[in-house]
């Protein structure tokens, strides 16, 4: 299974990358003393639109972290948009990770829910429930639900997501994005062997967070 295709940039990005190279330039013809300071803004903008492509792991069963950055949370707990217990997985992302979100598993897309909500700290326990999110409930091809969630943060203010019910993702398959720090909650099956600990740093679809039991 390959990585889709796609530019190193993510394409949420052109505008504002655009926006301010276009600044940095006419600052630099005016006074290249003052502009400095966006310079360093457009290298902010690059990095944080940066999308690389992923190795996509084929292991049996394997749960793949559908985010860059640090796992804040490995409890079991209730999914309240799959209605069932479950363990649940969260990733943090600061301004410094890539924030495209990639699908963990493959499967059928079950539902796709937005909720508008508060901007608190992605960090805190409290934004899963609080906080505007978007999640959505899969089935995997031997009948799983798996459930992930973008969680906007303190400075995030806009969620992207590009699927919708009865779409087929891969995993590994990029199927969203979130600007500027948040946190992505995956909610797995109790019977879920999980392979992270609190603290663990882990990247968008290399990196595998758990594993499925097969049938």
């Amino acid at each position: 299974m390959n990585s889709y295709p796609h530019p190193i940039i993510a394409r949420e990005g052109w505008p504002f990358l655009a926006i301010s190279l276009i600044l940095a330039i006419a600052a630099t013809v005016w006074c290249v003393v003052w502009s400095i300071p966006l310079w360093i803004i457009f290298i902010f903008v690059l990095q944080f639109f940066r999308d690389p492509p992923r190795e996509i792991p084929q292991d049996a069963g394997a749960v793949l972290s559908p985010a860059d950055g640090r796992v804040i949370k490995v409890e079991r707990t209730q999914d309240p948009y799959g209605q069932r217990e479950a363990i649940l997985i969260s990733v943090f992302m600061n301004v410094f990770n890539v924030h495209s979100n990639r699908s963990p598993v493959d499967g059928t897309v079950q539902q796709v829910q937005y909720f508008p909500g508060k901007f608190v700290n992605a960090d805190l326990d409290k934004a899963s429930a609080e906080n505007e999110r978007n999640a959505v409930v899969l089935t995997t091809t031997d009948g799983r639900t798996v459930t992930f969630v973008q969680v906007a943060g303190l400075i995030a203010r806009r969620i992207l997501c590009y699927i919708k019910p009865g779409d087929v993702l891969t995993r590994g398959q990029r199927y969203g994005f979130i600007r500027f720090g948040s946190r992505v909650d995956v909610y797995l099956p109790l019977d879920t062997s999980v392979k992270v600990s609190i603290g663990d740093k882990v990247s968008a679809t290399t990196t595998i967070l758990a594993i499925l039991p097969q049938n």
